[in-house]
C-alpha cells in the first residue's frame, strides 16, 4: 500500500514508437561520458589542464546526478513521466551544443554538469514509462532492450567517435555525434512516447516516498548493497574512464586504438552482465554478486601495472566483463531488498551509483596526480575488493525464502 501498484495490468498496446523511443533515450545519455573517456587527454591539451584535472569534469557532472536522482523520486511524484523525460533529454541537447563551444575549462565544468541532469532524468523516467505502457509479461524484455542501449552506445560510438575526433577534435566529436543522437531522441520521444492521463500524485504520495527513505535506510542489508554498489561503481571507472588515457599516454597507441580498446571493453562489459543473469539464478544473487565485484576488483588493480599492451588490455577486459556480472547481479540482489520500498530503493540506488562514479572519478584523478596510473589503478581495485566485503559480510539475499505480496 505504500508503493502503489499501476491501477490497471490490462494495458493497451503500446504504440510501436514507445520501445525504440525508451531504448534510444538511454542509448543517447552514454556518448557525453563516452567522449569523455576516450578523448581526455584531447580536452586536457585544449584547456591546459593534466588528465588527472581534466578528469574531474566527470566527477562534477556525476554530483549533479546524484543531487537530480534524488529529487527525481519527488518530481516523478508531481509530474508526468513523459514530460520528465523530454526535459531531461532537451537538458542532454543543451548540455552537448554548450560543450561543444566551451570557452574556457570552467564553463566546461559547468556545460557538461548539465548532463549530469540530465542522466538522472532520463534513466529513471524510462524505466518508469516501461511501467507505464506495458503490460507486466513484457517488461523484462523491455528493460534488457533499454539497458543494451548502454553497451551498444559504446559499441557504436567509439569508433564513431574515434574517427570524427580524428578529422577535427572532440569539439567535432560532440556535434557531429553526441548532438545528432540526442536530437533524434528527443524527437522520438516526443512522438513516440504517449502522455499519461495523468500522474494524479499528491502530499500522500510525498508522505509515501519520505517513508520508503525511512524503510530503506533502516535495513542493513539494503545499505550495505548501497554501499556496494557506490564502491563498486568508484572501481569501475578506473576502466571506464582512465583506460583509454593509459593506452594512449603509457604505450603511445593512437585515438583510433585507444577507442577500439573501449568497444571491446564494453562488449565484455555486455557479455558479463548477460552471463551475470544467468549465473545469479543458479549460485544465487549474493555469491555471485561478492565474486564478480571481487574479481573486478582485482583486474581494475592489476591492469595498469603490467609492462605489456596486451597483456594490460586483456585485464582491463577480464575486469569489464566482471563489472557486467556484479552490475546485474548487484542490482538484482538490491531490488530484493525491500519490496514494499522497490521504487525508492531503486531511486536511492542511482543516487549511490551515481555518487560512486563521482568518487571513483575524483579519487582516481587525484591518485593520477600524485602516484601515476599504478596508483590510480590500486586505490580504484583496493575500492572494488571492499565492495565485495561489504556485500559478504552486511548483504543478504531475502530471495530464498520470498514470500510474494502484491497489494
Amino acid at each position: 500500500m505504500i508503493e502503489r501498484p499501476v491501477s490497471s495490468e490490462e494495458k493497451p498496446s503500446p504504440g510501436k514508437l514507445v520501445q525504440p523511443s525508451l531504448v534510444i533515450s538511454r542509448f543517447a545519455v552514454q556518448p557525453h561520458g563516452l567522449l569523455i573517456g576516450l578523448l581526455l587527454v584531447d580536452v586536457g591539451l585544449t584547456f591546459d589542464v593534466p588528465v588527472g584535472v581534466a578528469g574531474q569534469i566527470r566527477t562534477i557532472s556525476y554530483i549533479a546526478s546524484v543531487i537530480f536522482a534524488l529529487l527525481m523520486g519527488v518530481l516523478s511524484l508531481r509530474f508526468r513521466h513523459k514530460s520528465l523525460l523530454v526535459i531531461g533529454l532537451l537538458l542532454l541537447n543543451i548540455s552537448a551544443l554548450s560543450c561543444a563551444f566551451a570557452p574556457s575549462f570552467i564553463m566546461m565544468l559547468t556545460f557538461f554538469s548539465i548532463w549530469g541532469i540530465a542522466l538522472a532524468m532520463v534513466g529513471p523516467m524510462g524505466l518508469t514509462l516501461v511501467g507505464e505502457h506495458f503490460p507486466r509479461e513484457k517488461r523484462a524484455s523491455v528493460i534488457g532492450w533499454i539497458f543494451g542501449g548502454n553497451a551498444i552506445a559504446y559499441v557504436v560510438g567509439a569508433p564513431a567517435m574515434g574517427f570524427i575526433a580524428g578529422l577535427g577534435g572532440w569539439r567535432l566529436a560532440f556535434l557531429g555525434f553526441v548532438l545528432p543522437i540526442a536530437l533524434f531522441s528527443l524527437l522520438l520521444a516526443l512522438k513516440g512516447v504517449p502522455s499519461a492521463s495523468s500522474s494524479q500524485q499528491s502530499a500522500l504520495g510525498m508522505r509515501d516516498y519520505l517513508a520508503g527513505f525511512k524503510g530503506v535506510f533502516s535495513s542493513i542489508s539494503a545499505d550495505a548493497c548501497l554501499a556496494g554498489n557506490a564502491l563498486s561503481m568508484a572501481s569501475w571507472a578506473a576502466i571506464l574512464t582512465y583506460s583509454a588515457s593509459f593506452f594512449r599516454q603509457r604505450f603511445m597507441v593512437s585515438t583510433g586504438f585507444a577507442s577500439i580498446t573501449i568497444l571491446v571493453a564494453a562488449l565484455c562489459f555486455f557479455s558479463g552482465s548477460m552471463v551475470g543473469g544467468r549465473f545469479a539464478k543458479r549460485l544465487g544473487r549474493k555469491k555471485v554478486t561478492v565474486l564478480a565485484a571481487f574479481f573486478a576488483g582485482v583486474f581494475t588493480f592489476a591492469f595498469a601495472n603490467l609492462p605489456d599492451l596486451w597483456l594490460s588490455m586483456a585485464l582491463a577486459f577480464i575486469g569489464s566483463f566482471s563489472a557486467g556480472m556484479r552490475v546485474t547481479a548487484s542490482n538484482s540482489l538490491t531490488l530484493e531488498q525491500v519490496p514494499k520500498f522497490r521504487g525508492t530503493m531503486m531511486s536511492i540506488s542511482s543516487a549511490a551509483d551515481n555518487a560512486g562514479s563521482s568518487l571513483g572519478a575524483g579519487i582516481g584523478g587525484a591518485a593520477l596526480l600524485l602516484f601515476n596510473y599504478e596508483g590510480m589503478t590500486i586505490s580504484l581495485g583496493a575500492m572494488g575488493i571492499a565492495a565485495a566485503i561489504v556485500f559478504q559480510l552486511l548483504a543478504i539475499d531475502p530471495a530464498r525464502t520470498e514470500k510474494r505480496q502484491d497489494s
